[in-house]
């Protein structure tokens, strides 16, 4: 069998595996919490509008305006939405220039050095890598991705990754984040690894 064959086959049976597996999210029961707001504040006008009348009769618990909270009339300070909580700033994790430029290339370096066990190409080649950011700190934190959610080495590649990285000279921490969006396809390998899979 090729490797462009075996890639295609694991990448084909996740995907049978995913249209097999029911959606949970499609299964869920309609949401009946809706208000209808319109109609809230037409009936607070309605009863206002009462409440007037009635204070106009000669109600002595009510006033003009329909009267205060507790005598049945509507309290418009309750429908007023509660303001919003100030919103607080998540810590960031921002790439500094000058550090990646100082630390990026032996980063790259030791992500050549880890393979997949089943493919004969290390994984900065093989596109799994989408990203290296490094902050003013010199914490990395590296984005990938694997062939498919079903490789054996889901369990093993992230930490060789993570420790590999944290092993760099000047890097102060390593952080692994796996992502599938976008999902890895053999398109996103390098022309080395074309050539050393014989793809060419």
């Amino acid at each position: 069998m090729s490797w462009l064959s075996f890639l295609g086959q694991r990448g084909g049976d996740e995907t049978e595996r995913r249209e097999a597996t029911p959606d949970p999210a499609s299964e869920r029961a309609p949401d009946t919490t809706t208000t209808d707001t319109a109609a809230e504040f037409a009936t607070a006008e309605a009863a206002t509008q009462g409440g007037a009348a009635g204070g106009a009769a000669g109600d002595a618990s009510g006033d003009a305006s329909g009267g205060q909270p507790g005598d049945g009339s509507w309290n418009f300070e309750a429908l007023k939405p509660e303001p919003p909580a100030p919103a607080q700033a998540a810590p960031g994790f921002a790439s500094d220039p000058l550090k990646t430029l100082e630390l990026k290339p032996q980063i790259v370096e030791a992500l050549s050095t880890v393979f997949d066990p089943e493919i004969p190409v290390n994984i900065y080649e093989l596109g799994l890598i989408y990203d290296v950011i490094i902050d003013a700190e010199a914490r990395v934190q590296i984005k990938m991705t694997l062939t498919s959610p079903a490789c054996p080495a889901a369990q093993q590649l992230p930490g060789e990754v993570q420790d590999k990285v944290r092993r760099v000279p000047g890097v102060k921490a390593a952080a692994v984040e796996i992502v599938w969006d976008p999902p890895w396809s053999p398109e996103r390998m390098s022309d080395v690894a074309r050539l050393q899979l014989g793809f060419f």
